[in-house]
């Protein structure tokens, strides 16, 4: 049985942020992940999860303004205090709410800087946050994104990203794997799976090239998940597209009765 959750940052745009908790428990979903939200709001997410009784599968570590086109800053020397000041606030958040694992967005290339200096910043800060994640019983993954959409982003494809995680040497380190993104980069995407799945702590999931919900463009997901399920992948697999319609008749792939769990001749593919 695959496990799926639901990125409450992407879809339900229908309502605001808050109203999405709510939302996503009254779909059937019993889990969710979102980006960092507001410093402001926590309290208030915090209050949205103990009334639905959502479990949260996943928590990004605040990347900047993501709608603005940043990605993270792990790779800024001069953020470095920011970096690791925002990383402890969302490890002690995460023990709050019984979030098992928070994502790190490395950060577009610096034009100052160069690649390997920006790498060596971000293996020092990956070591830093994997150790004291680890210490308060969390995960960190980190994940590679597409170089169409993201032309700066320093990590674009499996391999830079799996030799980076070979350098920290950190057992707290995972990889997070968005099959939308690596589709666009490299395909392979079974093959990926059967090779790295014990490197792997979480999974995304959107159709490619325009990414929308799964059954809607290239991918064969039938397939990819029967793979993954085959693996016995323990993690959670994410719910992260921009639905073609609204986000509730997006959901038809998952029916209502396993939203929170399905095997694979449940879904509706």
């Amino acid at each position: 049985m695959l496990r799926f959750d639901l990125n409450i940052s992407i879809l339900l745009k229908e309502v605001p942020f808050l109203e999405r908790f709510a939302r996503a428990a009254a779909l059937g979903f019993t889990a969710v992940e979102f980006w960092w939200p507001d410093n402001e709001a926590l309290a208030a997410v915090a209050a949205q999860l103990q009334e639905t009784n959502l479990k949260v599968a996943l928590l990004n570590i605040d990347a900047g303004d993501m709608a603005a086109g940043e990605r993270g800053y792990c790779n800024d020397a001069r953020q470095q205090e920011r970096f690791r000041q925002q990383a402890d606030l969302a490890i002690d958040f995460a023990a709050q709410i019984g979030c098992p694992q928070l994502n790190v967005l490395v950060g577009n290339m610096l034009t100052d800087r160069s690649r390997e200096e920006q790498l060596e910043t971000v293996r020092e800060n990956l070591a830093w946050v994997a150790e004291r994640a680890a210490r308060a019983g969390h995960g960190v993954v980190v994940e590679s994104l597409n170089a169409f959409e993201n032309p700066r982003y320093l990590l674009t494809n499996t391999r830079d990203t799996l030799a980076l995680f070979a350098e920290v040497k950190h057992p707290n380190l995972k990889y997070q794997y968005d099959i939308y993104h690596m589709q666009r980069m490299e395909g392979n995407l079974i093959a990926t799976l059967r090779k790295y799945i014990e490197l792997i702590g979480h999974i995304q999931v959107a159709d490619s090239p325009a990414r929308h919900e799964p059954g809607t463009g290239e991918i064969h997901y039938p397939h990819v998940l029967a793979a993954l399920d085959e693996l016995a992948y323990q993690g959670y697999v994410g719910l992260e597209y921009n639905p073609t319609t609204t986000s509730e008749a997006s959901f038809a792939w998952l029916p209502l009765e396993h939203r929170g769990s399905a095997a694979i001749s449940d879904l509706r593919l």
